[in-house]
């Protein structure tokens, strides 16, 4: 029998997030997968970020995770969507080289201290019912631990289907978890059955790029890690990728074919990521819209394949075939690999706390698709927080969590756990309050030195931040020191850019603020903007350009904390506390919201019966001391 401190179940993107960062947090790691050579495998498209995603990456790379260094190394093409939009919303986006970032992860982990890799099935996890024990391999060995993280994906039970044929797999070329759905639900966790999709591949010498709109990355990418910048940088030759759209003539072949669909003959039962349909409901919910947007992405410098981006499809191979040679462009497409659609199993995310561990069973976490999300940025960001709590209760460290206007890490884990899912979830710049807090730009500032203290970031990281810090202070202090005097070559300056001229001397600061004044603007006035590093240009400029709107979602935020972090024990019967409807009352005790934000949030929780309940804690607080200070 051997044993660690934590053991972690699979090797996609949320397994080795939280394989790394329990070994780097000083614990004894297994990483259990089923064949390690797909160990950081990108199951479904070759891109690292996009909307809100981006920021889940920044968010994983200023803790100290793994996901954005990797992303830099492997980057074949940078884009940073809503480049022209405000700062909250803008998010970035690399096409990575496929299987070059499955090998860069490899070589990572295999020399990585305190991991072992162990090729093997799970077939139950083992308990006493209230505490975890270990797993039970398939050959039949145990292998012991505190703490068990569950990073299944899309692995449990799981059915892949093009039209009829169906086949036992997580993904293409991959075999299927079975024992572990059981074991899970012996376990009492309530299971789903969620689907995902994935597009045909196409071969690249079959594409005719005559017919179809070149879309090449940003001159000037901006790479995901805040600490680490491969030299040189961009590390990788770019490329481009390629649009096109599909027609009337598609989606006739497409909607001709509707009963060889297995989504709409009853065959898949499990349910589909809303925001990210197949390319057959779009169809049919669109009826509208006479094309869709496609994007041809290559997978990588040496290899033939192209993603099709935009037609995620379960049809029949045949129907395939007809409907993507109908595209412009793809009139004699190759297939490499037709698309299918996988059908798992998922847990209810509601009963896992904010540390991603059961509410139940004591060092049991979850993290990643089997708590419901799509994506590996979800997975990814799931899988560091996992990590970091087993390898703290291994510690017996107090737990560590990231509250909604912390991170869009934290948004992401307490809408699951609250609100659980009835889709795949995926992030969204929406569902954050505070997303002008929680940009790409700040995600260092915000959460270096909790990866700091938590032994996840270097000494030369944090030093790096810090100097990075430094700068943006220096900055600041250079700007306001920089005077532009109301001469008559500045008025002229103003005039001939249709500006108010000047009456007194302005600040660098006072400029800068101004939204049609930025750092060319104020070097042309006489600024020397090599006083103040380009690397922080970016931030300090929206820092000031915001600061009205971010001081007064500081002000917001302040206040929420106020009662948001109250604590509610965990042994703590709604039942008794007066005035709460029967209704809320079984809504309280089924989520068991470990704080009073998290209660405010529950889905039928009214103000007043929020009011009740720090009425309740407040009174039981004072009881308490009363009893206390008793002779």
């Amino acid at each position: 029998m051997r044993k660690f401190d934590v053991i972690v179940i699979g090797g996609g993107h949320a397994g080795t997030e939280a394989a790394a960062a329990a070994a780097k947090m000083g614990c004894s790691t297994a990483l259990i997968t089923l064949n390690a050579s797909r160990i950081g495998f990108m199951s479904c498209n070759p891109a690292m970020g996009g909307l809100a995603k981006g920021q889940l990456i920044k968010e994983i790379d200023a803790l100290g995770g793994i996901m954005g260094r990797l992303t830099d190394r492997t980057a074949i093409q940078y884009r940073r969507l809503n480049s022209s939009k405000g700062p909250a919303v803008r998010s970035s986006r690399a096409q990575c080289d496929k299987p070059l970032y499955a090998q860069t992860m490899q070589s990572y982990l295999s020399t990585h201290p305190n991991l072992t890799i162990l090729e093997t099935e799970v077939a139950d996890i083992l308990s006493d019912g209230k505490k975890i024990e270990g797993v039970l391999c398939r050959d039949g060995s145990e292998i012991h631990a505190t703490s068990v993280i569950v990073t299944a994906g899309t692995f449990m039970r799981a059915v892949m289907h093009t039209g009829f044929e169906q086949t036992e797999g997580g993904r293409a070329g991959d075999q299927a978890a079975v024992g572990l759905s059981q074991s899970i639900s012996k376990l009492g966790f309530q299971l789903g059955r969620l689907k995902t999709g994935t597009p045909p591949r196409l071969h690249k010498d079959s594409i005719n790029y005559s017919e179809v709109e070149p879309q090449p990355g940003d001159e000037k990418p901006v790479p995901f890690s805040f600490y680490e910048l491969p030299n040189p940088f961009p590390y990788l030759p770019q490329v481009n990728c390629y649009i096109t759209y599909t027609n009337e003539q598609t989606h006739e072949i497409i909607e001709e074919n509707f009963d060889r669909s297995p989504m709409f003959t009853g065959v898949i039962q499990g349910v589909g990521p809303r925001y990210c349909p197949s390319i057959e409901d779009k169809v049919k919910r669109f009826r509208d819209k006479n094309r869709h947007q496609i994007f041809l992405e290559p997978e990588g410098l040496n290899v033939d394949e192209i993603y099709v981006n935009g037609v995620s499809t379960s049809l029949p191979k045949d129907v395939q075939e007809r409907f993507i040679r109908s595209i412009p462009g793809l009139s004699k497409a190759e297939f490499i690999r037709f698309g299918y659609a996988v059908e798992y199993d998922a847990i209810d995310p509601r009963m896992l706390k904010a540390t991603l561990e059961s509410k139940d069973v004591d060092g049991l976490f979850f993290a990643g698709q089997v708590n419901g999300t799509s994506g590996y940025e979800e997975a990814g960001a799931q899988g560091l927080i996992a990590g970091i709590n087993a390898a703290r209760k291994s510690k017996q460290l107090p737990e560590f969590t990231l509250g909604r206007e912390d991170a869009y890490i934290g948004v992401m884990i307490d809408d699951l756990i609250l609100k659980g899912v009835d889709e795949p979830y995926r992030m969204f710049t929406s569902r954050a309050e505070y997303r002008l807090l929680l940009r790409e730009d700040n995600a260092d500032a915000r959460l270096g030195g909790k990866g700091f203290a938590l032994g996840l970031l270097s000494e030369n990281d944090h030093r790096f931040l810090q100097t990075k810090l430094e700068a943006i202070e220096m900055g600041k202090k250079s700007l306001e020191e920089f005077f532009v005097y109301p001469t008559a070559e500045t008025q002229k300056w103003f005039s001939n850019r249709g500006l108010p001229e000047p009456k007194d001397r302005l600040t660098g600061t006072s400029l800068l603020k101004r939204p049609e004044i930025s750092w060319s603007e104020l070097s042309e006035l006489g600024f020397s903007s090599n006083v103040v590093p380009s690397s922080v240009h970016e931030e300090l400029e929206i820092q000031l350009k915001y600061e009205g709107y971010i001081k007064r979602d500081i002000e917001l935020l302040e206040g929420v904390k106020k009662s948001d972090g109250l604590r509610i024990p965990s042994s703590m019967q709604f039942s008794d506390v007066p005035g709460l409807s029967t209704e809320i009352r079984q809504r309280l005790d089924h989520a068991r919201p470990e704080t009073i934000g998290q209660a405010s949030r529950l889905p039928g929780v009214t103000p007043a019966a929020v009011a009740n309940l720090l009425i309740y804690l407040k009174m039981s607080e004072k009881s308490h001391e009363r009893t206390v200070r008793a002779p």
